[in-house]
């Protein structure tokens, strides 16, 4: 039974129609925050990078720029939800969301769009795994449908970005001002968003107050306590692995259909799309299939079906053909990313739900930062397409197996809400 504001207590239909409102204002409101910020790179960054006279050697810079906070923040910012709560933290980061595109409006030159770039960037950084971390929390029982249904929002927004950006410059004759104007648009949205649903939910995880050093003392003992956890390492080795493979697949297959297949910019558009409508369809079908049976056979199924498919492309120019791999790889994909992060939850303490998902999220930028640049030392060198994509099956592979070997022991599912609740005494490590 949930309380009400007066003391008494909320009947537990209703608590469920506030779960699911609250859950599905989330989704709104982080489909609107990853359309602001994924509009603001694609597909205007190269464009507007290039206006600035930006030299060709540091344009890798820029393109980098935003990846880097994810790596350095996210464990630090999903652990201090732990600790102070994680509705703080969700608002600081829709603040950044609304607040970085108007710094576009004064950049003049390279190196400036580098410094907005980077502090753009510690939007996503934060969002994403602290709001996985609420979910996990409040849907104790549905946490692989729940993560996963939100998952697929944020990638309507990822998904609507480069259409919605590249016509506002098709109609505004590539006026740059005009489309970070629509990015702030969408980003206050989130933040408007954020402001009237968080301000009202006190659901999120509180902890009571401490000083900064026992903060400090709780967070470092929490991230040992997951980085010692051998199960925690597992997972996020394989999804260090998947997004590894996810980056470079984003980026490399277009280049093997336009230079090797030959495909037109529709064909191209049409084999991409369809690889992120695969996953933002399958996503919560294999969440909520993990939840009913378990965690690990989806995510060995789907690095064995992505390892399969993707071997297949240096050996294949044909549309239909592709247009199948890249739905069948999406689906696979989908199977894995699923169940790692409820999987994640229900290997460390409940008191550390933001830490793991912290943890799991800077793996994933790892992953997905090295591996484009790996996979370009192999397309350079005599292996060419053929390597580059066996050497991603091979990853895959390795990835299983390191999994099922592992001797990962099937996690207790919460039954319940009360079973599920986290210690809410920092002391408790």
């Amino acid at each position: 039974m949930k309380i009400s504001k007066v003391g008494s207590p909320m009947p537990l239909k209703e608590a469920l129609k506030a779960d699911s409102r609250y859950f599905l204002i989330l989704c709104i409101m982080g489909a609107f925050a990853i359309l602001s910020s994924t509009m603001a790179k694609n597909p205007v960054l190269p464009l507007f990078t290039a206006s600035l006279g930006t030299p060709s050697d540091l344009m890798g810079i820029i393109a980098a720029a935003s990846t880097i906070p994810g790596i350095l923040i996210s464990l630090p910012a999903a652990s201090l939800s732990d600790v102070f709560g994680r509705r703080k933290i969700l608002l600081f980061a829709t603040f950044i969301f609304a607040s970085a595109p108007f710094f576009y409006l004064f950049v003049s030159v390279w190196w400036q769009l580098a410094l907005v770039r980077f502090y753009h960037g510690f939007a996503t950084a934060i969002f994403i795994p602290v709001a996985e971390a609420t979910i996990a929390e409040r849907f104790p029982t549905k946490r692989g449908e729940k993560i996963s249904a939100f998952n697929s929002a944020t990638y309507v927004g990822r998904g609507l970005a480069p259409f919605l950006g590249g016509s506002i410059l098709f109609v505004t004759g590539y006026a740059y001002h005009t489309l970070y104007l629509a990015v702030g648009v969408a980003g206050i949205t989130s933040l408007v968003i954020a402001l009237l649903v968080l301000s009202e939910s006190k659901k999120t995880t509180t902890a009571p107050p401490m000083s900064a050093g026992k903060a400090t003392g709780w967070m470092l003992r929490g991230w040992v306590e997951v980085a010692r956890s051998r199960g925690a390492l597992i997972v996020s080795f394989v999804q260090a692995c998947q997004y590894y493979v996810f980056g470079v697949v984003e980026f490399y297959l277009v280049e093997y259909m336009t230079q090797m297949a030959g495909f037109n910019a529709l064909e191209i558009a049409a084999v991409s799309g369809m690889q992120i409508v695969s996953l933002i369809v399958s996503r919560p079908i294999m969440g909520r299939f993990s939840d009913k049976t378990s965690r690990q056979t989806p995510i060995i199924l789907g690095c064995l079906i992505s390892g399969a498919l993707l071997v297949l492309i240096p050996f294949t120019i044909q549309f239909p053909l592709l247009l199948m791999i890249s739905i069948g790889y999406g689906v696979g994909f989908a199977m894995v990313i699923s169940s790692t992060a409820p999987l994640m939850c229900e290997l460390t303490p409940a008191n550390l739900v933001g830490t793991s998902m912290g943890f799991l999220s800077t793996t994933m930028d790892i992953g997905q930062t090295i591996g484009p640049i790996i996979s370009g030392l192999i397309l350079a060198s005599a292996l060419q397409y053929a390597g580059l994509f066996s050497s991603l099956t091979l990853l895959l592979l390795l990835s299983a197996l390191v999994f099922f070997f592992s001797g990962i022991a099937k996690p207790r599912k919460p039954e319940c809400l009360e079973c599920a609740k986290p210690s809410r005494e920092p002391s408790s490590l």
